[in-house]
């Protein structure tokens, strides 16, 4: 029986906030790389190896599903229903819909063993990973390959920006703080274009790429750097007009969002399941609404992420625990300004934001290892 539903969030973070993942090899891992001590990487492919003793492989009876929220968290829950429909005949095991309203949420529910199945953003991906125990395996695509992104840069189209260093002193909105395209990457190419975000303009947090797309729309800001898969999306779906815009500059191409499964899924549940992404076709509705995509592609961290790695490295800002917990609390404090300037100013059009989310569950501290820097993409 399909079953369509989703878990209520104030259950399911109170089941979150649980104690931190033990280590599962001890002094016994031979290597550990960028992973948290709870995880070990024996065979050095960069994520967390699947726990050698048997009481700790899991077995969910019903397998739960997360989509990274970098747009309006409540799209997600109807666009992926059928995949989640596929998934309760494929692995015959119920699959549940879980809507998270921030990055660390996703993150900790996966560590804390209540998200079995995360669809992570590009720059929270190295987090879920290092820190949660999270094995990226599928990225979305089409026919001819799986999807990739730049980081494009949108102005009015009747504004008079025509660089990025024309943007200095401008309202340059960015996404959140562990965001890949709208953080990290611009932090790491700008400067080389005659821009350099906190000394040439104050960075203001949008919390997502919609809301920037809508904020540079309504004349908030004057430019924002986003995802340029989101806001193709945007277009398609009618929220604004690609004529009210101007692209200025992008990035070269990132992996869009990963599809993950937690390390410690019993292997034979795991390869079930990522068998049932790679067989699974989207319906035209979803295909539709996933930027023309049909089917999941196979991915690994190692080589589809390396230039998100290289991001990382350049900017200063490894995926280890003290980052996460300092990114995690520039989010929260973004979110409570941008409420209390909605309190004070209700604007007229404004994007809506969902309410604050919960702080994230307190885990032991990761070893302050930063990743390996891969060559440039």
């Amino acid at each position: 029986m399909t079953m369509k539903f989703a878990i209520p969030a104030a259950v399911f973070l109170s089941l979150a906030a649980v104690a931190p993942a033990m280590p599962q090899q001890g002094a016994a891992c031979p290597f550990r790389g960028s992973l948290d001590d709870a995880y070990c990487d024996a065979n050095r492919d960069m994520v967390a190896d699947v726990p050698t003793d048997p009481a700790r492989l899991r077995d969910p009876s019903t397998l739960v599903f997360a989509y990274t929220p970098v747009e309006d968290p409540a799209l997600y829950a109807n666009q992926f229903r059928p995949l989640l429909d596929h998934l309760t005949t494929c692995t015959g095991k119920r699959t549940v819909y879980f809507q998270v309203t921030s990055n660390a949420a996703q993150v900790e529910a996966m560590r804390s063993g209540r998200l079995h199945i995360g669809g992570f953003s590009t720059g929270p991906t190295a987090f879920a990973v290092n820190l949660a125990g999270a094995v990226p395996f599928a990225v979305k695509g089409n026919a001819q390959a799986y999807e990739r992104y730049t980081v494009a840069v949108i102005v009015k189209a009747d504004s008079p920006f025509r660089t990025l260093a024309d943007l200095k002193g401008r309202r340059v909105a960015h996404t959140s703080a562990t965001s890949n395209s709208g953080n990290l990457a611009p932090r790491a190419f700008f400067p080389d274009q005659g821009l350099t975000p906190e000394t040439d303009y104050r960075v203001v947090f949008s919390g997502g790429h919609d809301r920037s797309v809508m904020g540079v729309n309504s004349g908030d800001y004057d430019a924002a750097p986003v995802a340029s898969d989101v806001f193709r999306r945007m277009i398609a779906r009618g929220q604004v007009r690609a004529d009210a815009f101007r692209v200025i500059w992008e990035s070269p191409p990132f992996p869009t969002s990963s599809f993950a499964l937690s390390h410690d899924l019993n292997p034979a549940l795991a390869q079930r399941i990522r068998q049932c992404f790679f067989d699974f076709r989207f319906p035209e509705a979803m295909s539709r609404d996933l930027g023309g995509n049909d089917r999941f592609w196979p991915a690994t961290y190692v080589t589809d992420w390396e230039p998100v790695r290289f991001v990382a490295d350049k900017v200063n800002a490894p995926y280890n625990r003290a980052a996460f917990d300092l990114e995690s609390r520039r989010e929260l404090e973004a979110e409570a300004r941008r409420n209390a300037a909605r309190q004070q100013t209700p604007a007229a059009g404004a994007p809506a934001a969902p309410a604050t989310p919960a702080p994230a569950a307190p885990v032991a501290p990761a070893a302050p290892a930063a990743p390996a820097a891969p060559r440039a993409p």
